[in-house]
């Protein structure tokens, strides 16, 4: 059985009679990486803030390897919060410093000797790429540098978990990919739990192996990333892995279906295959793929023909695909 390293019981959180988080409840497991979205306003940056009690929860616990949060003296809390280095979407770096500095920095505060702090950000620096960029500005960095010198700096102190709130919403599509395939490096490399706060379902579907699903304050759904993406039990899910909500799926008297690819390989033309072993047409209503070292991941929801017996060989002819789950989805009226 897998160790669990920060379990939350029951955890709600209040700002006046504003009820942010209500009857939480999580678990997360020592060198996972741990994905929790939501949209806007589902109180996701609160929870991260309560799992290192710079926000302490109204009800409720967390516990930290065992121990619980709430009965730990000052110095030791402090010391815990130093096992749980933190990533910001706004990289809240010294802009005084330079990214040597503001590496250096969380050591300094631990008392560690000057050389030996320079030793080690210099050690990060080589991590993350950035050496070249030891005595520059955050002025002088891209979002993406900013960003690398960021986790750079959370990982100063060795954290045993990484909390990261919405690291790559400030970043493009690209330089989001090499920041995700640098955690996903860092987690492999060191065993760092990491646990991944964002409203983007792709950094999940990416990066993640399990995710909670929050929405207005409470867990909507948990589970493995696979099987959530695959098979959404709940609204608040449908509406993060939907595009633009169910209604984009919307064909009112013809029926739709998902296909969710988990690994076919990209040279394999599945729609052309279908259209010409059936010879009629289909229509592509949404596709989100990509392709990752010769295998394609991602989903794609078509409209099929008209006519049953052929939209149910079809449906047939594609269940029996490797590497793709088929979901028919009834259309909305």
């Amino acid at each position: 059985m897998e160790e669990v390293i920060i379990r939350i019981e029951n955890l709600s959180k209040r700002f006046g009679d504003v009820k942010v988080l209500d009857n939480i409840s999580l678990t997360i497991r020592a060198g996972e990486i741990f994905g929790i979205i939501g949209l806007s306003g589902a109180g996701k940056s609160t929870l991260v803030r309560c799992i290192n009690f710079l926000e302490r929860p109204t009800e409720g616990q967390v516990f930290f390897e065992g121990k619980n949060m709430e009965a730990l003296y000052k110095k030791e809390l402090l010391a815990t919060r130093r096992s749980m280095g933190m990533v910001f979407q706004q990289f809240n770096l010294f802009m005084q410093r330079t990214a040597l500095r503001n590496i250096c920095y969380p050591l300094e505060i631990a008392g560690k000797p000057m050389k030996a702090a320079k030793k080690r950000a210099m050690e990060l620096l080589e991590l993350v790429g950035m050496t070249d960029k030891a005595d520059a500005y955050p002025a002088q960095l891209s979002g993406g540098q900013r960003q690398r010198v960021a986790i750079a700096r959370a990982l100063a102190t060795s954290p045993k978990v990484l909390l990261c709130d919405e690291a790559t919403s400030a970043l493009d599509p690209a330089t989001t990919g090499e920041i995700l395939e640098l955690l996903a490096d860092i987690n492999k490399r060191f065993g760092t739990t990491i646990v991944v706060i964002t409203h983007e379902m792709g950094v999940i579907n990416k990066l993640c192996r399990r995710v909670a699903i929050l929405d207005s304050s409470r867990v909507a759904e948990t589970g493995p990333v696979d099987d959530v993406f695959t098979s959404p039990k709940t609204a608040a899910a449908r509406r993060l892995i939907y595009p633009q909500g169910s209604q984009s799926i919307s064909v009112i008297g013809k029926r739709c279906c998902r296909l969710v690819f988990d690994g076919n390989a990209s040279s394999e033309p599945v729609l052309a295959d279908l259209i010409l072993k059936f010879s009629q047409k289909v229509n592509i209503m949404f596709a989100d793929t990509r392709d990752i070292e010769g295998k394609a991941f991602g989903q794609m929801i078509i409209q099929l023909p008209e006519d049953e017996r052929v939209c149910n060989q079809m449906l047939q002819y594609l269940n029996a695909l490797e590497g793709i789950h088929t979901e028919e989805v009834e259309p909305l009226v």
